[in-house]
Formats: structure tokens, sequence, C-alpha cells
């Protein structure tokens, strides 16, 4: 079994900064890829930013410049660093793990995180 912890969320004003940690636990092998994504209140959950194993990366349009997705492939670790909040990044954010390969053999397409809360005040 697999397991991502997530960690970093909070209340913050407008203009402040956060990092977000999502940690997978198992006996992993690897790990494809790695994202975070968002869902606000009455709204579906949307894409963040994502990184493949080899470090390539997506943004969404409305948080290109501003967050920063990175990962630690040793530690099977995503982060997510994001600066120059705006109330309307409040959301609780979901840290995802696509093709999750254990030690063993067994292959998980995707493993979600509980959540965390984000809130960004005006």
């Amino acid at each position: 079994q697999v397991q991502l912890v997530e960690s970093g969320g909070g209340l913050v004003q407008a203009g402040g900064s956060l990092r977000l940690s999502c940690a997978a636990s198992g006996t992993i092998f690897s790990i494809n890829a790695m994202g975070w994504y968002r869902q606000a209140p009455g709204k579906q959950r949307d894409l963040v930013a994502t990184i493949t194993r080899g470090r390539i990366t997506n943004y969404a349009d409305s948080v290109q410049g501003r967050f920063t997705i990175s990962r630690d492939n040793a530690k099977n670790t995503v982060y997510l660093q994001m600066n120059s909040l705006k109330p309307e990044d409040t959301a609780v954010y979901f840290c995802n793990a696509g093709g999750v390969r254990l030690y063993g053999g067994m292959w998980y397409n995707d493993v979600w995180g509980q959540g965390t809360q984000v809130t960004v005040s005006s």
C-alpha cells in the first residue's frame, strides 16, 4: 500500500507565501508523475501543477510565474512553493502520484492525498 501525506497548508494574507509538501510512503520503487490539484467550494478539482520523474513541469495558467513545483525522487516527495498568493488561490490542495510502482511489482495508476486547506485572506 502507498499513502500520500501532505503538510504546509494554512492561512496567509494576500501576497504571502506557503510551501506545501507531500511525501509518499510505502515500499516504493518509482513514481512516474506527481502533482498538485485544488478544489474551491462549489468548483471542480483542477490541475495546479505536475512534474514528471524527469522533472518536466506543467502549470495552470492561473499560477504560472507564482508557483513552483519540485520533487525529490530519492525521498518520494513533491513540493509546491506558492508565492504572491491571491484570495482566488483559496482551496483544498490535493497531492497526486501517478504511475506508482512498489517493490515486488505492484502498480498504482493514481494515488491521492487527503488534502490540505489553503486560505488566502484579502
